[in-house]
């Protein structure tokens, strides 16, 4: 269920626009299919030593310190859920995951860009719990526990190879690649079928903290990926 492949062998039907909740997602007053997309960059740092192995096992290895905990942060420059735009906001999310990422039982939160008006913040709450389908599917199927989701000022910021990024007073992240054999190049993993994108930037937290729903982690110096994301649903 990790992969591109097994999510997409999950996908459920959706229509929508913001208009109204209905049971197979957000759909406008003439259930109208209209479908979602996102374009952007997602960051993603865990307590895992560098590199984390749940990534190229796709869930099957054992996370380093056998459990997993991680937070994402991603930039959307591009998308929309039916007639809502989704451009230019920004989410953080938290994972808490007792063991095998492929196992599931995961526990969820997250937070939306304070930028979002009411409509997008529904929308984007649909999606990262998995209920618009597409590879976001996953969270449907893995989670067991959400603690909900909260609006807060996000910021997301590329500084050369670098990316820093903060949401409210809850997650600080500086994640940068980790040095290759050719120093003008970063180490990357092409080709995957990890859930989020077939590319992948090997990368490194410089300082990764969260304090948010009753956790605080360190995962400075802790392992980390940049990827562009092209999902859709």
């Amino acid at each position: 269920m990790w992969s591109r492949q097994a999510a997409r062998g999950r996908q459920r039907p959706f229509t929508g626009t913001a208009t109204f909740i209905c049971s197979r997602g957000i759909a406008d007053k003439g259930g109208i299919a209209m479908g979602w997309m996102i374009e952007g960059e997602l960051v993603v740092n865990c307590n895992c030593a560098v590199f984390c192995p749940c990534v190229i096992s796709l869930g099957q290895h054992p996370p380093t310190e056998g459990y997993c905990q991680a937070w994402f942060g991603l930039n959307i420059d591009k998308g929309h859920f039916g007639k809502t735009d989704l451009s230019g906001l920004k989410v953080g999310l938290l994972l808490d995951i007792p063991g095998l990422m492929s196992r599931g039982n995961y526990t969820l939160a997250g937070y939306i860009d304070e930028q979002a008006d009411d409509d997008a913040f529904e929308a984007l709450t649909q999606l990262f719990t998995g209920q618009a389908g597409g590879p976001l599917v996953v969270f449907d199927v893995l989670v067991s526990t959400n603690l909900g989701f909260e609006r807060a000022p996000i910021t997301y910021v590329a500084d050369g190879a670098a990316r820093h990024i903060q949401v409210g007073q809850h997650i600080w992240g500086d994640v940068e690649p980790i040095a290759g054999n050719d120093l003008d190049r970063p180490v990357t993993i092409t080709n995957s079928e990890y859930w989020p994108g077939p590319e992948i930037t090997v990368a490194q937290a410089k300082r990764g903290r969260v304090r948010a729903f009753g956790r605080i982690w360190n995962f400075d110096d802790r392992s980390a990926e940049i990827m562009p994301v092209s999902w859709q649903g």
